[in-house]
């Protein structure tokens, strides 16, 4: 075996899982505090791509301004989409809300295309593109610099969900009712969630449109994030991590390997057999909690 190239291959691998993750952090942010599965993350990915190029380009900031505004942006809309979409089907059965999810994944993907085109434009965020070498073992840098920040976003979560505010929205997403019985504010803890998932989207989008530019491509990172997900657990920060790591490991292996035998496309195949025989074989994924009921 070539093992400079099986180990550039996973190491490589690993860190654009842990990309990955950025996105399944999202939809997991909104799952642990309000038990809802968010079809639409790939979209506010794209979109928040969109409004830091937006800033970027249009505005004439720099970019290390254009990002964090971009950020505060679509904190907003995050918080937006909860009070005019969301807000109103509390209560109601989740197929209705999922459904929801899935619309806002349309209409975000739309008003995209209609603001900017579909046109590849480039994002440059300040990652040198210089190559990594370690040993003979090529690195990308921008993936070291992706991991990086997903490593460092999940350990600001992990804590945040210690503290006061975290173990209130944990509450909300347990119980609506028992939340609202004891004084707690269940739509701004939502909004809450969805401000903070459109936040770390932003942050998601950004780092994958600098390497592959900005385009409604960006949105297919919904299939990952959700794989990424259910494979650590719809409710466990840190599972979406160790997920994350995994699947991008056996992703960048399997493909470096099979697409010259197979002509391509076993990165996706990888992506989607992962999702099936999680739901098939552990439904509540690596770390996810397994609710029993009693009936």
């Amino acid at each position: 075996m070539d093992w400079p190239f099986f180990l550039e291959l996973a190491i490589n691998g690993a860190l654009s899982g842990l990309m990955y993750s950025l996105v399944a952090l999202g939809i997991v942010l909104i799952y642990k505090s309000s038990s809802v599965p968010n079809l639409a993350q790939g979209a506010l990915a794209m979109f928040g791509a969109y409004v830091v190029l937006a800033l970027f380009e249009t505005l004439k900031m720099p970019i290390w301004a254009a990002l964090p505004l971009g950020m505060l942006v679509m904190f907003g809309i995050g918080m937006g989409i909860e009070r005019v979409a969301l807000r109103r089907l509390a209560g109601r059965p989740l197929i209705m809300i999922l459904m929801m999810t899935l619309a806002l994944d349309i209409f975000v993907r739309a008003a995209a295309l209609v603001a900017w085109g579909g046109t590849n434009r480039p994002l440059p965020l300040p990652i040198s593109s210089d190559p990594l070498f370690i040993g003979p073992v090529l690195i990308n840098r921008s993936y070291v610099a992706g991991g990086a920040v997903a490593v460092g976003l999940f350990g600001f979560f992990l804590l945040f969900f210690r503290t006061r505010m975290g173990i209130v929205l944990r509450a909300i997403s347990d119980d609506y009712t028992a939340s609202w019985s004891v004084g707690i504010s269940v739509e701004r803890g939502v909004a809450l969630s969805w401000a903070m998932s459109a936040v770390v989207a932003t942050l998601a989008g950004a780092l994958w449109g600098s390497i592959q530019g900005v385009d409604q491509s960006l949105s297919l990172l919904l299939l990952m994030g959700i794989t990424v997900a259910v494979l650590g657990g719809l409710d466990s920060i840190g599972g979406t991590i160790v997920a994350g790591l995994l699947l991008g490991m056996f992703q960048g292996v399997a493909s470096g390997y099979l697409d010259s035998l197979v002509g391509g496309g076993s990165r996706e195949l990888v992506v989607a057999a992962t999702l099936v025989l999680t739901i098939l074989i552990r439904p509540h994924g690596l770390f996810g909690r397994e609710d029993i009921q009693r009936i």
